[in-house]
C-alpha cells in the first residue's frame, strides 16, 4: 500500500454568467434589427411545453439586445400557444428609448408542422439600469419564515421518483419547504402557498434574467389547493426590483382565489442579502 496520501477530488466551480446552461439556452442571435433567432432547448420543458419562466427568459435577453438599458424593470407577458422545443424567431418593436428607461414589445413565433407561423408569446417591457437606482429603501415587506436548505426536500425526494421529476427540474438546485409539500404525499395543506430555496443546479448566481425564470420555477400553488395536472400560465407579469446578491434565492408563492376555472399567484423573491429582488403575478388555468 502506497504510503502517498489519497487524492481528493475537489468539486467543480460554479458556473459564471455566460458560462452556465441557462446562458446557453437562452442565447438570442440578432439577424437583423429587430429581428432575432433562438433555439429553444427540451431542458427546460414541464411536460411536452415549455417553461414560461424560462421562455420570458429568452425574451428578456432579447429585449437587452434591442434597448440601450441593461435591466428588465417591468416586464409582461401574454401566452399565446403552447410553445415546444426547436428554432424560435423573436421580433422586437422598441417603442421608446429615454434616459432613464425604455420600453419594447417582443413577440416569439414558431412554425407549426404544416410551415404556418404561429405567435407563441407576447411581451411589453420597460429596462433601465438597477446600478443606477436610489438605494433607499422603505418597506413592510419581510422574508418568509422558511428552514434551512438541509432541512428542506429536493428533487431526489420525490416519491415518485426520478421519472416524476419535470425535465426542468434538473436544471435546478429546488429544496421546497416541507410545510408546502404534503400535496406530493396526498395531503395539500389547501391553504395555497409553496415556499422553496432556489438556485441553479450548476452553481450560476441569480442575476436579473434568470429572475424572470425563478417567478415560474416552482411547482403551481394549485398542488396545495388540491388540483392535479399542470397549471398553464396565461399572463405573467414582473417586476425587477434589484441586482441580486450572490447565493440560492428564497421563492414564496400564494394564491388567494381561485373561480372560474382560473387562479392568480403572488410571488417574491428574496436574495441572500434579504432583499426583495423580484415580485410578480400571474394568471393561471386550473
Amino acid at each position: 500500500m502506497s504510503d502517498a496520501p489519497s487524492q481528493v477530488t475537489a468539486p467543480p466551480a460554479p458556473a459564471a454568467p455566460g458560462d452556465s446552461e441557462f446562458d446557453r439556452d437562452t442565447t438570442v442571435r440578432t439577424r437583423e434589427a429587430g429581428v432575432h433567432e433562438v433555439r429553444l432547448s427540451p431542458g427546460w420543458a414541464i411536460g411536452k411545453a415549455l417553461n414560461g419562466g424560462y421562455l420570458l427568459a429568452v425574451l428578456g435577453r432579447a429585449l437587452r439586445q434591442a434597448l440601450p438599458h441593461p435591466d428588465p424593470f417591468t416586464i409582461t407577458a401574454h401566452y399565446l400557444t403552447a410553445t415546444v422545443a426547436g428554432p424560435a424567431t423573436i421580433r422586437t418593436d422598441v417603442a421608446r428609448s429615454g434616459r432613464t428607461v425604455s420600453t419594447a414589445s417582443a413577440g416569439l413565433f414558431q412554425k407549426d408542422a404544416d410551415g404556418t407561423e404561429v405567435e407563441r408569446i407576447r411581451v411589453l417591457a420597460t429596462y433601465g439600469d438597477l446600478d443606477a437606482l436610489s438605494d433607499d429603501v422603505r418597506t413592510s415587506a419581510r422574508p418568509p419564515a422558511m428552514p434551512p436548505r438541509e432541512q428542506c426536500f429536493s428533487a431526489t425526494d420525490h416519491p415518485g421518483g426520478d421519472a416524476a421529476v419535470p425535465e426542468m427540474g434538473h436544471r435546478l438546485d429546488l429544496r421546497l419547504d416541507p410545510e408546502t409539500c404534503g400535496w406530493a404525499l396526498g395531503a395539500p395543506s389547501l391553504r395555497g402557498e409553496m415556499r422553496a430555496w432556489l438556485a441553479l443546479a450548476d452553481g450560476r448566481d441569480p442575476d436579473p434574467l434568470s429572475l424572470l425564470m425563478a417567478v415560474d420555477a416552482l411547482p403551481p400553488t394549485g398542488f396545495d389547493l388540491g388540483l392535479t395536472g399542470w397549471v398553464p400560465t396565461v399572463e405573467l407579469t414582473v417586476h425587477v426590483r434589484a441586482r441580486p446578491a450572490p447565493g440560492p434565492l428564497r421563492v414564496a408563492i400564494t394564491t388567494r382565489n381561485l373561480a372560474g376555472g382560473f387562479l392568480e399567484e403572488d410571488a417574491e423573491i428574496w436574495d441572500s442579502a434579504d432583499r426583495l429582488v423580484a415580485q410578480s403575478r400571474q394568471l393561471a388555468r386550473a
